[in-house]
Parts: C-alpha cells; structure tokens; sequence
C-alpha cells in the first residue's frame, strides 16, 4: 500500500478506521456523471491504471451517442486512466471499506485526452500560470430536496419535512426551514467531515426544499473535484432520508431555479490579488476580468446551462440573471462584486446553474477572465439598480447558446479546439433528442385546439 503514502489525512483516517474492501476508479463525463471501475482492494494494490473507451466523452445525458464526435468514426479505443491520489476520499454511506479516486485521462501515446473536462480545468489554470497568476475560486452549491419521484409524467414536489408538511417555500435564511431536514442534513456533515471537505455553511434558499451549501475558496481543480463529490454525497445522504437530492437548474413550475454561482480572485507570484492596488483600491486587472466575463460569457452559456431544462432558470424576477450587468453589492446583476476587504476582492459570476458540469462552468468561467485580462478588456458601465428592468442579453435556448459556442474561436483557443468540437457535437445530439419529445403541455393546448 505504497499509494496510502500520497493520499489525503482523511481518506487515511479512514482507512485506520476501516478495512479496505473496495476502490471506486472515477473520472466526470461531459455532464459530470461519475463514470470507471469498481476494483477490490487486493486488486487495487497491484494496479497503476485501467482502460475505458474514449466514447464516454461521446454519450448524451439519455444515453445516446453523438457519433460524429470521432474524426475517425465510432471505434472506441480505450483510454489510460491514471489516478490522482491527492483526490482520494471515503465513500461512507458504502457498508464495506470503499474510497474513492479520480483518475485522469490520456491518450496511448501519453498525451491529455482533450475532452476529458478534468483536463480542459486543468489546461485553463496552466494558462494564468503561465502569466505568472494563479486563479482562486469558491463555488456555491444550490440544489433541492425532494419527494421521491419515480413516475416523470408527474411533477416533482418537495420533501415532507419532520414537521409532516411538505417543505415550504418563500423561507429564505430560516432556520426553522433548515431543521425542518435536519436528520438529512446531520448525515451530509458527517459525510463530509468523513470524506475532509469542509463546508463553509448551509442556508435554507427561496425554494421549497431549497438549500445552499458553500465551499472554501482555494484552488480551481481542488474545488471542481470538491463539488463532483459533494454531488453524489448529497445524493446518497438523501436516499438514507426517502428522499431524492436533485440537481436540475428548475426542478419545480413556479420555484426559483438552482445556480451554482462562481467567486474568482487571481493571485500573483507573491501571492498578492491582482486585483487590488498597493493603496487598497481596484485595479485595471479587476475591470478587465469583467470586462471579459461580460465579452465572452455570451459564448459559454451553453457551458453554464447544458441542458433544455437550464433556461427556464433565467426568469426576470426570479433569483436568476437574464443579462451580464455589472454591479456592486447586487444580486441582481450577472457579475457581481460582493461586500469584502480589499485583500479579498473577488467578482461574482452568478449566471452558471447547477446542473453544470463543475469543470467545465469553472474553466469556461475562467477563460472568459483570462481573455479579458490578456486583452485588457474594458466593461460596461456599472449598473445601479434592479437589473431585471434591463433588457435581457443572453441567449433563452439550448440551441441559440450552441451557435455562439460554435463561433467562439477565441474561447476555443483557450478551452481547446477538439473539446470544443466534440462538446458542440454531444450537445446537438441531446437538443435534436429533447425537440422529437411530445410535452404534455403541447398535448394539453394544441391537441383539439390546432
């Protein structure tokens, strides 16, 4: 067990605490679904990766195939899949002694598997890096807790509470609402202290059922690991509860929708945030990030809102942006600047759901940054007041979002061409899935009406 040597304190916590019977060899697909191998320990042991078809970058969300995806036709050779011991961690809710481990993707001649999103972060980070930067974030994790749903003709509803009522909504910030699933919520932080992520707080949001889980700022591929976990955390903490955690963008007709919003700073080589001047005041490098936020992130909505579902989030008056205004202290606004002291100085991207991939929202995020950094992109005024009484200026549809992607050549460059051709063409093949699916509400209006 020479690895045990490279893993985190609390994954070898674990391990004092726990006979290894088992390790779960993950890597994200394009919708962050944990896809690889369950191997037994002893196996595990002896073994310094696996294979798995590179078709798994090629799957749509129902299971499809976007075929075209592979210049050389739908072959599947395999992958190598070498893992990462700095991101190891316990599966608790596993009754044997299980840990986890993502793995990284690469060709067979050793390269990077360009559409592995793991990769796409990890190239975005080497390019502020490159400039001597270093960029931070901190993500916020909004998601629902709802009844068990196994029939999807029926809507989705909110949880019953220990109170024997369904969850209510309109209770942002109460506490009341949060004890309401308190035994879920206990088991979410004992998960998480068992797996060494820490939680910076839990709030009830406007939903019913409706939570918010934020995370400590700190490096981009530690934090997009963090929520690629925390994901299936939520979900199995859930399940013990008879309860469904859910992740979709607007999960339920009239609540507000689910974001994951995106806090970035850049740091210098000394460690110093960019910014913010010697004297405590804003620099050209903070408006030029939100310059490029504003520029590019037009081109990446289809990042941040992957599926059809994403922009019924985007609602005027309803917790969500519908534009790229820029504000100070304004919740309104798609860039926003939160309250906070100079050395901490940070910009708000709130227009990312969290259905995203975490990924692939933190690296589309962060390259719309870079290129306004590196191009010195001046913003828009700064807006002052309600936002929503601005026109919208973001794409409404999956396949409006798509046409700006495909034309994005600058982002291209910094995402990487072929992720980006091949993200495109998974995309289209789930749009062109969703528009052959007959809604109830076309049944309901256009079936005698027409």
């Amino acid at each position: 067990m020479t690895w045990s040597n490279e893993i985190p304190d609390a994954a070898r916590a674990y391990l004092e605490a726990n006979r290894l019977d088992e390790v779960e060899c993950v890597i994200a697909d394009f919708p962050g679904i944990a896809r690889g191998k369950a191997v037994p320990a002893t196996k595990w042991d002896r073994q310094t990766s696996f294979h798995l078809p590179n078709s798994i970058f090629f799957q749509t969300i129902t299971g499809d195939w976007g075929e075209e995806a592979s210049t050389d036709g739908f072959t599947e050779p395999d992958m190598t899949l070498r893992p990462d011991y700095s991101t190891t961690t316990a599966a608790p809710w596993a009754v044997d002694g299980t840990l986890q481990v993502i793995h990284d993707a690469f060709h067979q001649d050793g390269t990077p598997v360009e559409c592995a999103p793991r990769n796409v972060l990890r190239r975005v980070v080497q390019m502020y890096k490159d400039r001597g930067w270093t960029p931070i974030v901190a993500p916020e994790m909004e998601f629902y807790l709802v009844a068990r749903n196994v029939d999807p003709a029926k809507p989705i509803e909110p949880m019953m509470g220990r109170t024997g009522r369904p969850a209510a909504g309109r209770q942002a910030y109460s506490m009341s609402a949060v004890d309401d699933y308190g035994p879920v919520i206990d088991d979410i932080y004992e998960y998480a202290e068992v797996q060494g992520i820490e939680i910076d707080g839990i709030t009830q949001e406007g939903g019913a059922g409706q939570l918010e889980i934020n995370l400590r700022h700190g490096d981009p591929l530690k934090l997009a690991d963090e929520v690629f976990f925390f994901k299936r955390l939520l979900r199995e903490a859930a399940l013990r509860h008879d309860c469904f955690a859910t992740f979709m963008a607007k999960p339920i007709e009239g609540e507000p929708g689910s974001a994951m919003h995106i806090h970035h700073s850049v740091v210098d080589d000394a460690g110093r945030n960019i910014f913010t001047g010697p004297q405590g005041g804003e620099t050209d490098a903070f408006f030029h990030f939100i310059g490029g936020l504003q520029d590019h992130m037009p081109s990446v909505i289809a990042m941040f809102a992957p599926y059809v579902n994403s922009y019924r989030r985007y609602v005027r008056d309803h917790a969500a942006p519908i534009n790229l205004e820029w504000g100070r202290d304004n919740r309104t606004t798609g860039i926003r600047i939160p309250v906070s002291p100079p050395e901490a100085r940070r910009i708000e991207n709130r227009l990312a759901g969290m259905d995203c991939n975490p990924y692939l929202a933190i690296a589309a995020s962060l390259a719309c940054g870079y290129l306004g950094l590196v191009h010195e992109t001046r913003p828009d005024k700064r807006f002052r007041g309600d936002a929503y009484a601005s026109d919208a200026d973001i794409p409404q549809y999956l396949g409006a979002a798509l046409d700006l992607f495909d034309d994005a050549t600058a982002i291209h460059e910094v995402l990487g061409p072929e992720f980006a051709r091949v993200y495109s063409v998974v995309k289209r093949a789930e749009y062109n899935e969703f528009l052959q699916v007959i809604s109830p509400w076309e049944r309901e209006h256009l079936l005698l009406n027409v």
